[in-house]
């Protein structure tokens, strides 16, 4: 907001609910007075047309009834007004009036009255052309260099310029490359015309050259040949602005200051007269009009700027001289000079608030009273200081980023989902595959604690979910109401989603005393859909192709209680099995073992498992909790299902190669087509028709393989969309599956979550291969590394390669086996191990370049490179006996032939002895401390001794090192390959 605001020497409102744009404003000496004062012509859109003589008056009753001079209605429009010479043998000033299918020029004069109503002031029609064209703007001046009186020159909304002197019509002429009309401006100094086309560049035309061009009457198509002779019209120069100009202005105040001025939508552009630049000054606001006058320094031109801030800004040239504040938005400015006071700045808005004005400030006399001395109450000062302090105390113990939210909230909101579906439904996609497509209903509740204003309210839904209606705009609510808003939600698409959870964000403004618009606030909220929204129960599947088996401590559940809406079509009575058919997807069968405390989840499709895993697991926990039982514990025995969901992986990056391919090829196709079309405008042309060789042929086989890869494009894209929810899917079931097998805490599986899924959707820029191995390598590197030695070489790295398409997946899939290799010997998995890694004094060298070891990755065979045994300090598990192993493996046969005919209806196996395994784990257990004590014993004394035969050829090798930096590489890698040999002997031993 500006410190000064512009000081209103007279101001008037011009009627009610009338319209007026940057036209219908104009000053000048109309009547023909004598006096050298200007009079103010306002015309509006509704026909009105008024004069004022505006003078500052004593008291405030009549002011902007005693300075108007007339008020006429006319028929039409007014767009413009403007005051010059038009009427020939006359030097008088009248007053030129266009109206859209109509120009008129009218003689305004006054009659000196004898009683006390004053003056009066008449208004005749001189002479009036009217048009064949709709007018859009028009502009006057001495074309042709003929001085004496002024032409018109009117531009119509379909690119003509029509051309008057005074009482006569001249000529007619279209602009070339003409779309829509632009500001419009004469240049006296070189006798051309100045407009800005759509083709957002500025353009000069020479009277001569348009008098002398093809007559625009005599043709129909102005892109066609003139067959009535003439020149083609072209411009004499042309400059690209690349934005749309709001006004056009040619000042001549002096030849020192020639210029013309140019105001687009952000920036202000100063040319010469032959089109060079001077100077541009990008604007930082939206500006609304603007207007040059004469400057006290010679050599610089002084602008009016109004802009949408309700500010009047003075620059003389690029420089801000002057800032005053408004109260409306100017689309019309003008310098005016009146009785009492020279150079006033007439603006007009426009809803008809006109103002004169003037810059200035005005002095304060207002002076700061004395404060009386008073002696400070140490207690009091020093309790605040306490205070104060505690206060200080409080925010420094605090680390957060985000500021503490209030404890009670300007605004409330809840989310409740419908326990039962809609009737009817109002899903867009009515069927799909024969089943009905149901929705369901979600209301959301809005309470206000304190006024809340500017609400708008937005869902996002997971696709191929959607909503009846994702955005609403409520109103204003006050202290204590409540309002409640309704939406449904539904499966629109031919695949299962990756979540059934959505978001509900709700953005509105506090006002405050401050700030009385009111401060922005955000609340979010999320709500979860039902699993039978995108799935009905079914019969169960007795042959799948993929299989997943869940391991708990309790024994298993009732699954017909648990998933109550999906046991109704269950053919089991004892609820062991439940089927699930997914509405565009796979059927999904859950059994439960009637022998061992597992589950089976089984289907044809690895990704249609994750709802159903998911959802069993959080039943399970909240009947168990319901329960009372508090150690229920879930596991999955492994290893991983990694070939499954490689699979979902390739499928998903064949199709972005698909995507990359058709792009090239619809390229090319496109630069063929642009070059047969070329050829083609190149053969029609010419004056002497030559035979088109068949390139009407090739241009019509070109568009349609356009037209066929396009359609192949789009289709891949869909499908790539699809293929990329169902990644999500086996992405989510892969982490759940990894947690499960290791017991990840929920931080763990919050950073592998993050690992494998860095990206919600796919881009054409970034896509979710290469960005899921970059951040798998980093946790390769950091925490889930072999020796603190990486970590620290991680940490010296500076950069890395730019992210892009790779040529196969064979990295990755070895990188997120790699992964689970690591986490399943004990990796753990934390972002705090690389701020807390030491770094060795040999590795603070390695961030020169050349000094970084890459990652240890998979050789090509297949097999991992090894490291030395003694840099592996990460926690491991205590690794079982063979013995114990043994006896696992057995297990694992015996319980997995009992799943087999539990799901093919066949008796159960007998159980075995608990006591004879409890005798065998503690034998095993001391068989392995023994055997492990024996081991560790015999690795220190032999890694002492190939520290010794290390040191010493390391020591000779030291000379030979220098001379060839890639011998130094090659013998300290032949010297751990010799460590890594000798160190399973001295085991073995």
């Amino acid at each position: 907001m500006s410190l000064f605001k512009a000081r209103d020497w007279w101001s008037a409102a011009l009627g009610e609910g009338e319209e007026f744009d940057q036209g219908c404003l104009c000053v000048g000496d109309v009547d023909n007075s004598g006096s050298g004062h200007d009079k103010v012509v306002v015309g509006s859109y509704m026909g009105m047309l008024r004069i004022f003589s505006p003078h500052a008056s004593k008291s405030s009753e009549g002011g902007p009834v005693e300075a108007q001079l007339l008020e006429v209605q006319l028929q039409n429009a007014v767009i413009q007004v403007e005051v010059g010479k038009f009427v020939s043998c006359s030097e008088l000033l009248h007053l030129a009036v266009l109206h859209p299918r109509k120009l008129s020029v009218y003689s305004v004069s006054g009659t000196a009255g004898n009683v006390e109503h004053g003056d009066q002031y008449q208004l005749k029609l001189v002479y009036e052309h009217n048009l064949q064209r709709t007018a859009c703007n028009m502009t006057y001046g001495t074309f042709g260099g003929v001085a004496g009186h002024h032409s018109l020159c009117i531009q119509s909304m379909d690119g003509m310029l029509m051309f008057f002197e005074q009482d006569s019509y001249s000529f007619g002429r279209f602009l070339p490359g003409f779309l829509l009309p632009g500001p419009l401006v004469y240049n006296p100094r070189t006798d051309t015309f100045l407009t800005v086309s759509s083709a957002r560049q500025l353009e000069s035309y020479k009277y001569e050259t348009l008098a002398v061009a093809t007559e625009a009457e005599s043709r129909q198509d102005p892109d066609l040949p003139s067959k009535t002779g003439g020149k083609r019209l072209t411009p004499d120069w042309t400059f690209v602005l690349g934005e749309q100009a709001l006004d056009l202005s040619v000042p001549s105040f002096s030849h020192s200051s020639a210029s013309i001025f140019v105001l687009g939508e952000r920036n202000l552009y100063c040319f010469r007269d032959n089109g060079q630049i001077r100077f541009m000054k990008k604007l930082e606001f939206n500006p609304s009009c603007f207007l040059p006058y004469a400057s006290v320094t010679d050599g610089t031109t002084n602008l009016l700027l109004g802009n949408h801030t309700n500010m009047l800004l003075v620059y003389q040239d690029v420089t801000l001289k002057w800032a005053a504040q408004l109260s409306f938005v100017p689309v019309a400015v003008r310098v005016a000079s009146f009785p009492e006071l020279k150079g006033a700045v007439v603006s007009l808005s426009s809803d008809g608030h006109l103002l004169c004005s003037y810059m200035g400030t005005d002095p304060s006399f207002f002076t700061t009273p004395k404060v009386d001395a008073r002696e400070a109450d140490y207690e009091q000062v020093d309790a605040e200081m306490k205070k104060l302090q505690r206060f200080i105390r409080e925010a420094s113990r605090t680390q957060d980023i985000l500021p503490k939210t209030d404890a009670e909230e300007d605004l409330s909101v809840t989310v409740s989902v419908s326990s039962s579906m809609d009737s009817p439904s109002q899903a867009l996609i009515q069927d799909m595959d024969g089943l009905p497509v149901p929705s369901v209903t979600v209301q959301v509740k809005l309470k206000a604690a304190s006024v809340v204003q500017s609400f708008k309210m937005t869902v996002s839904v997971q696709p191929p979910l959607a909503v009846s209606q994702d955005q609403f705009i409520l109103e204003p609510m006050a202290v204590g109401s409540s309002t409640v808003v309704e939406f449904s939600a539904f499966l629109n698409g031919l695949y299962p989603p990756a979540d059934l959870t959505g978001d509900v964000t709700v953005s509105y403004s506090s006002p405050t005393e401050l700030n009385p618009k009111g401060v922005p606030r955000v609340l979010q909220s999320r709500f979860g859909l039902p699993l039978a929204l995108v799935c009905v129960p079914s019969s169960p599947a007795k042959t799948t192709k993929f299989k997943i088996t869940v391991d708990t401590n309790q024994p298993p559940v009732d699954l017909g209680s648990v998933f109550k809406e999906f046991s109704a079509k269950s053919e089991d009575k004892d609820g062991n099995t439940v089927a699930f058919q997914f509405l565009s997807g796979a059927k999904v069968t859950v059994l439960a073992s009637k022998t061992s405390q597992r589950y089976r989840i089984q289907s044809d499709a690895f990704e249609d498992m994750w709802l159903v895993v998911k959802e069993l697991v959080l039943r399970s926990d909240q009947h168990f909790a319901k329960a009372g039982v508090k150690d229920f514990k879930k596991s999955f025995s492994g290893p991983p299902p990694l070939q499954d969901y490689f699979l979902s992986v390739d499928h998903h990056f064949q199709l972005r190669v698909s995507a990359q391919q058709y792009q090239d090829l619809l390229s090319e196709r496109a630069l063929q087509f642009r070059a047969i079309q070329r050829r083609l405008l190149t053969r029609f042309k010419d004056k002497t028709p030559a035979p088109l060789q068949n390139l009407d042929t090739l241009m019509d086989a070109t568009y349609s393989q356009v037209m066929a890869l396009a359609e192949a494009a789009e289709e891949n894209r869909a499908q790539l969309e699809e293929a990329f929810v169902r990644l999500r899917s086996a992405t989510h079931l892969l982490v759940l599956l990894l947690s499960l097998w290791q017991g990840l805490t929920p931080d763990q599986t919050a950073i592998l979550e993050a690992t494998l899924l860095p990206l919600l959707q796919d881009t054409p820029q970034l896509g979710w291969e290469e960005s899921c191995d970059a951040a798998v390598s980093h946790l390769l590197r950091t925490c889930l590394s072999r020796s603190p030695r990486d970590q620290a070489t991680s940490l010296a790295q500076a950069g890395g390669p730019v992210l892009g398409l790779p040529r196969d997946t064979a990295r990755l899939k070895k990188h997120i086996a790699l992964l689970c290799d690591r986490i399943g010997k004990g990796g753990r998995l934390t972002l705090a191990s690389e701020a807390n890694v030491p770094v060795p004094a040999q590795v603070q060298n390695l961030a020169a370049p050349g000094g970084v070891e890459p990652i240890a990755e998979v050789s090509g065979d297949g097999e991992e490179t090894e490291f030395p045994q003694e840099a592996t300090k990460f926690t491991k598990k205590k690794q079982p006996s063979k013995k114990v192993k043994r006896d696992k493996e057995k297990k694992e046969t015996s319980s997995e032939a009992a799943m087999k005919e539990e799901s093919g209806d066949a008796a159960e196996p007998p159980k075995e002895a608990k006591k004879e395994k409890s005798k065998e784990k503690k034998e095993s257990k001391k068989d392995s401390g023994k055997d492990e004590a024996k081991k560790e014993s015999k690795k220190e004394s032999s890694s002492s001794k190939e520290k010794k035969e290390a040191s010493s050829k390391e020591k000779k090798e030291k000379d030979k090192d220098k001379e060839s930096g890639d011998k130094k590489v090659s013998r300290k890698s032949s010297v751990k390959v010799k460590e890594k040999k000798k160190e399973p002997e001295a085991a073995e031993g």
